[in-house]
């Protein structure tokens, strides 16, 4: 069995958040046909119990090292002296280098993908490597969004990073032998920004687990008799997220709620900020990390995702989908994601019309859209089928797309 090098910036399991369910699914996709060994960060303790699991899924090492997110931030101060993007001393180690160079003199690896632009350092220095990049989103345009919604100081640094992260995107673009970008859409804005590189610029969809987040499984209710639930589920440390309730605990929420009594907004995720936690209070409940979403999604009834600054494709809107919810999202929520609106999503481009088309839920559901939500995940959104393109990359099927050429194919 061949071997491969799979570097990634935070551990990929468990499957809980955005970036972990790509990463997961991708890794346990890998290693059917590598034996794979895995380099990763892990920045949250309680990640550290899953240790065993991860070297259960793969047949090579497993090297994790601890990442402090207060000393990495310092850290990355480092790049404003030397023109680096700040993300890039973010995730710098020592440790995790001496790794990857022992294990490239020492072992038989012909292939390695990095699991986000950062994680690509530790492979320039191997250009003979058959190597892949997921950049996932682009990173460099969502840092640009930050820029526009925040005030001098921190507007200047994120217009900095997100100039100094596109050029470096673009470099390891340009040296790779393959990008890959989490939609069409994302990979396409990308070959326009990076035009030299296009030809080897592709994506793969993400992906649900259809079992898993299944409408027909028994979930307990976990809302109080007499609610009508209007659900949000994320990781509430994350900016976008937190940007995304704040503004729908604001403008949306108070309206709804004067027209329905029984109306109540609940932000479901882990590590929520101040801010959020702030949100409390007239029918907003904000409940902290929780065993399990799919309840809350279950039981709810609207899913909203308000994002206003998004990249990529949102595994909110997907999951909300698989589980038959009606689906209530931003434009910015629903790029990337191939739903047709009206039919199997709902889409509101400000407050009135989050307003509006929630109200219409409410007063009258529609169980004919979560039920085409559901089919559209079950056609277009397996992990299965995605995954094949990356197969095609590293050379385990014929690429069927001829302007994704591995750089030994020309």
């Amino acid at each position: 069995m061949e071997e491969l090098l799979f570097l990634a910036h935070r551990i990929p399991y468990p499957p809980n958040k955005g970036d972990k369910i790509r990463s997961y699914h991708l890794l346990k996709h890998l290693s059917r046909n590598f034996r794979v060994h895995l380099g990763a960060f892990v920045d949250d303790p309680d990640d550290w119990q899953h240790a065993q699991t991860l070297a259960g899924m793969v047949s090579g090492e497993v090297k994790l090292l601890p990442l402090n997110p207060r000393w990495a931030t310092l850290r990355s101060a480092s790049g404003l002296l030397c023109g680096e993007p700040l993300t890039v001393p973010y995730y710098r180690n020592a440790a995790l280098k001496n790794w990857v160079d022992r294990l490239i003199a020492d072992r038989p690896i012909h292939h390695a993908v990095a699991f986000s632009s950062a994680m690509s350092q530790y492979l320039t220095a191997y250009p003979k490597l058959h190597r892949v990049i997921d950049f996932v989103d682009i990173d460099s345009d969502k840092w640009r969004q930050y820029a526009g919604r925040k005030s001098w100081p921190m507007s200047w640094v994120y217009r900095r990073e997100a100039r100094a992260l596109l050029a470096f995107e673009r470099r390891i673009a340009g040296a790779f032998d393959a990008s890959v970008f989490v939609s069409r859409a994302e990979a396409e804005l990308f070959r326009q920004l990076a035009p030299e590189c296009a030809n080897r610029v592709d994506h793969y969809n993400n992906g649900v687990d259809l079992d898993y987040f299944s409408p027909a499984r028994d979930y307990g209710n976990p809302y109080p008799a007499g609610e009508r639930a209007l659900v949000f589920t994320g990781a509430m440390d994350y900016w976008a997220n937190v940007d995304a309730v704040a503004w729908f605990a604001r403008e949306v929420f108070p309206a709804l709620r004067a027209q329905f009594a029984d109306a109540r907004f609940y932000i479901v995720g882990s590590r929520p900020t101040a801010e959020v936690r702030a949100l409390a209070g007239a029918g907003i409940i904000v409940t902290g990390s929780v065993p399990d979403v799919r309840p809350y999604v279950a039981h709810a009834a609207v899913s909203v995702a308000p994002l206003r600054i998004a990249r990529g494709i949102q595994n909110k809107v997907l999951e909300a989908m698989a589980m038959a919810k009606p689906v209530i999202v931003s434009p910015q929520a629903l790029e990337g994601i191939d739903a047709e609106t009206g039919s199997e999503v709902i889409l509101a481009a400000d407050a009135a019309a989050f307003i509006s088309r929630i109200a219409a839920q409410l007063s009258q559901p529609d169980k004919s859209l979560g039920q085409a939500a559901r089919l559209r995940v079950e056609e277009a959104y397996s992990w299965d089928s995605s995954l094949q393109r990356v197969d095609r990359l590293l050379g385990r099927a014929p690429a069927s797309n001829p302007d994704i050429r591995t750089r030994r194919e020309r």
